[in-house]
């Protein structure tokens, strides 16, 4: 039952069974207490007052509904209408019901969904540009306390990023590469040049990253990355100054093996049997070895007896394919075997390269570029201005574009006929 105030004072009860679930008035559960003031725990209650009176009282329902010890209090909030019975702010009804599911995310309004995104974001710009500040003001304390240091410290952070954009770089064009299943020879000029160097630069780093596995000895490893940064450090890692030094350093190594090589081709052509052929090669190395350039032609017109015996990469003797390999910059302490192999696959790739490049022209590469491929093949072009090094190049590629596959010796001998004797200072 429930007791309804009149309009004029008076109070009526109402059977609560026959009031509608919206005008149910609200409910207040307590719990029953004791004399010592303290909270009773029901059997099959978990310990505590619960959260809610709606969940008290479900729990009463499902669990022990014979044994509800409740005190139902019904508070009416305001007085009766013209129909005798008020209007609960809340009812029984809504105390019982499930609770509803939220709405769904796409009727929410767009304040509750881009704010929290907005929010975040704030926090997050303004620790990157606090942590650039900090970086930049602490370069400025380097560079102005410990010049030396932040000279190194800068070239690593710079060698480190350009290691890094070319690794994705690298990951690109395999996946181009493994995506239009191409070989590597089907690449273009840049992809392929970027490959081969980087090949070279990951056998190089490997052993280093071999050595600092071991407990504390990557400080032993840094200590003799400074000491010996040529023999330890890719090329990312050098600065411009070390660049030129190394380079030069490299060239006087390999060009200490350019007389052996003359030497070799005379040897081999006194054996040649027609007179002719020998004539021509002994006057192209006589003209060598007296200090003159020899032209495209004189090389072209002799490329016939680098094919079989005795020029010929499968033909060469031991010895002669050990200085080659110094030449090219490939260890020569390997088995012969191997020896052929490496100087025929190295040569093979570099052939595929200058196709490559005559396909994009001579033009389209920067001053780097052509420097670059001038030092690959032979050529000291630290010190040469970038039309001399165009000049040569442009040599270069007329000879080798112009040999078959199976002339490939004559270009590993070419590289050292065409840059003995070619001026080596001519920067200005």
């Amino acid at each position: 039952m429930v007791t309804c105030p009149e309009g004029g004072g008076e109070r009526r009860r109402v059977p609560l069974a026959f009031l509608p679930p919206s005008l149910l008035p609200p409910v207040v559960i307590t719990w029953p207490v004791s004399r010592g003031r303290r909270r009773r725990r029901f059997p099959g209650f978990p310990p505590g007052p619960p959260r809610s009176s709606r969940a008290l009282l479900l729990l009463l329902l499902l669990r022990r509904p014979g044994r509800m010890a409740l005190v139902l209090r019904l508070v009416l909030r305001g007085r009766c209408r013209a129909g005798g019975v008020p209007a609960p702010a809340a009812s029984l009804y809504l105390a019982l019901r499930p609770a509803e599911p939220p709405p769904w995310p796409g009727l929410r309004p767009p304040v509750c969904q881009f704010s929290a995104n907005a929010n975040s974001k704030k926090p997050l710009s303004a620790l990157v540009s606090k942590v650039k500040y900090l970086n930049e003001k602490y370069e400025r304390f380097l560079e102005r306390t410990f010049p030396r240091f932040y000279q190194l410290y800068s070239t690593f952070l710079k060698g480190f990023w350009i290691f890094f954009t070319e690794m994705k770089e690298i990951r690109r064009i395999k996946a181009n590469m493994s995506y239009r299943k191409i070989q590597f020879h089907q690449l273009p000029y840049r992809e392929m040049e970027r490959l081969r160097q980087f090949r070279r630069d990951l056998i190089k780093a490997i052993p280093v990253g071999i050595l600092s596995l071991p407990p504390f000895a990557n400080y032993l490893v840094l200590l003799l990355m400074y000491l010996f940064p040529r023999q330890l450090l890719i090329r990312h890692f050098w600065t411009s100054k070390q660049q030129a030094e190394f380079l030069d350093t490299y060239h006087s190594m390999r060009k200490e093996a350019y007389p052996e090589v003359v030497d070799g081709l005379m040897n081999l052509s006194r054996s040649l049997a027609d007179s002719q052929h020998r004539k021509q090669m002994l006057d192209l190395c006589k003209k060598v070895q007296e200090g003159c350039h020899p032209d495209v032609r004189e090389l072209t017109a002799v490329r016939t007896l680098f094919v079989g015996h005795p020029f010929g990469i499968q033909q060469l003797r031991v010895q002669q394919l050990k200085v080659l390999s110094r030449v090219l910059f490939l260890t020569p302490r390997l088995p012969s075997l191997f020896l052929r192999y490496r100087l025929q696959s190295h040569i093979a790739e570099l052939h595929h390269l200058d196709q490559a490049m005559l396909k994009l022209g001579v033009g389209q590469l920067t001053d780097e570029e052509v420097q670059a491929a001038c030092y690959t093949r032979g050529l000291n072009s630290v010190h040469l201005s970038p039309l001399a090094c165009r000049l040569w190049l442009a040599h270069w590629l007329t000879l080798s574009c112009s040999l078959k596959d199976a002339e490939t010796s004559l270009l590993a001998h070419g590289m050292v006929l065409l840059s003995i004797n070619f001026p080596s200072s001519s920067k200005g």
